[in-house]
């Protein structure tokens, strides 16, 4: 069996369309396509559904895809344990963050590609959900997300700092004079806030229910930085996680208020594949992880 037919195999999947699944595998169609009829001769069966179009996999193929990217993965995984052999990492770490933890990302790339100048690095913003199917399905090496509120299964993790949230406001607005904010006084602004899909807009909403409150935000996205735009140049509102505060300076005429009652923080933190071995490149930064002060560069 072709470990290629099996690239073309995770790449069609990936793609869900033959075309562009030739194109991130550097070759024509037509090659792409005689390789997966290889791949189904190999096995004795169908793998791909197809007319004119990709619909699917067979059942069977999803039995094969499963192995596909459980070789590929080990494949790639031995190749950077024969480079650090050789004296030096190299390879791609892909890692997958929610949106509020991209701010810290940097904090632990960086130091990795100045260790490591081999090791090149995708970071993809992801909800927690295509985070956990990431990993599961051997399409990320490491995620950053909420290890508390929604955990997630079969990974271990490591917790890098505790996220705290503040009131984005206009400095002449109702709460202009004011040192802390209630919840239930910031559910009453006109606010912007992240969609239901993403976590921390359900976390929100929870501390928001404590607080016996319901927020009517007149502008929803699942983008961190429209969010902070509509906040910007608008009238809106927002609570933000304390740690985009490192990336984005506050705006002028804007003041960041703390939130109270209840005073609430949400652990983030480093989730990997609970298998063995481990990647090697994920545990590269790993263990740089344990010797940065993510919590205090935030927090300064």
């Amino acid at each position: 069996m072709d470990l290629r037919h099996l690239e073309y195999l995770v790449a069609v999947v990936r793609e869900e369309h033959f075309g562009r699944a030739a194109r991130s595998c550097g070759v024509s169609q037509p090659t792409l396509s005689s390789g997966i009829r290889r791949l189904e001769s190999d096995v004795g069966f169908p793998v791909v559904r197809r007319s004119q179009r990709y619909e699917g996999l067979t059942p069977e193929g999803e039995k094969v895809l499963e192995w596909a990217r459980r070789i590929l993965a080990d494949v790639g995984g031995l190749d950077a344990e024969l480079d650090a052999l050789r004296g030096g990492l190299s390879g791609q770490l892909r890692i997958g963050a929610i949106p509020t933890s991209l701010p810290c990302v940097s904090l632990l790339t960086t130091p990795l590609s100045q260790s490591h100048p081999g090791i090149s690095v995708t970071v993809q913003s992801l909800n927690s959900r295509q985070i956990e199917r990431g990993l599961h399905d051997f399409e990320l090496e490491l995620g950053v997300t909420y290890l508390t509120s929604e955990p997630l299964k079969g990974i271990r993790t490591l917790a890098l700092y505790e996220e705290h949230y503040v009131l984005l406001t206009e400095t002449r607005g109702p709460l202009a004079g004011r040192d802390e904010v209630t919840w239930a006084e910031a559910a009453q602004l006109p606010l912007c806030l992240l969609t239901s899909d993403m976590q921390n807009r359900r976390i929100l909403d929870g501390i928001f229910h404590e607080a016996g409150a319901e927020p009517r935000p007149t502008v929803e996205t699942n983008s961190i930085s429209t969010m902070f735009a509509h906040v910007r140049d608008g009238h809106w509102s927002s609570v933000m996680a304390h740690a985009w505060l490192h990336v984005f300076d506050v705006p002028a005429g804007m003041r960041v208020i703390p939130l109270v009652a209840p005073t609430t923080t949400s652990t983030v933190g480093l989730v990997w594949p609970d298998r063995d071995p481990e990647s090697i490149l994920a545990r590269a930064l790993l263990d740089l992880a344990s010797e940065v002060d993510v919590a205090g560069s935030l927090r300064r």
